[in-house]
């Protein structure tokens, strides 16, 4: 599959690396199809981008959780997975979304909506987890400077 992108110009994409948002993300219900794209090529990038199918503009910058919280437990209620069918714990993809302001020390991921991606079939969905300890506005920056400082 051919995927257009505002960021990173035309990019073939397998169709078996797509995945599919059955009610779409939160506030961008109506674009289904998004293929995760990496920075580098040896797809071992911090940052990554959760690009639509759909609309070459709507790409958002994604974040392995454990990367930045290594204790990160989202409590989910389990009707909010049904959508993606079942799968075991090592099966799951998460993600979390992440906010790049024009100052880049401002920045934030949401720990309170992360992605979950059922690597089987493919299927994901954004949920809100009941932690009362997530926020929504997680700083980062000092994160992954002092990864990269420990490199």
């Amino acid at each position: 599959m051919l995927i257009n992108s505002k960021i990173f110009g035309e990019v073939e994409i397998a169709d078996d690396k797509v995945v599919e948002f059955e009610n779409g993300i939160i506030g961008f219900e109506a674009y289904k199809k998004y293929a995760l794209i990496y920075d580098s090529e040896n797809d071992d990038s911090t940052i990554m981008w959760l690009q639509s199918a759909d609309e070459s503009s709507l790409a958002f910058p994604v974040i392995n959780p454990f990367f930045i919280k290594q204790d990160y437990n989202p409590l989910i209620n389990d009707e909010l997975l049904e959508s993606i069918g079942k799968f075991n714990d090592d099966e799951a993809v998460v993600l979390l979304i992440a906010t790049v302001p024009q100052n880049i020390k401002n920045m934030t991921v949401n720990l309170k909506a992360p992605i979950i991606i059922n690597a089987n079939n493919r299927k994901a969905v954004q949920v809100i987890v009941e932690n009362e300890d997530y926020a929504v506005r997680y700083a980062i920056y000092d994160i992954l400077a002092a990864k990269k400082a420990g490199e």
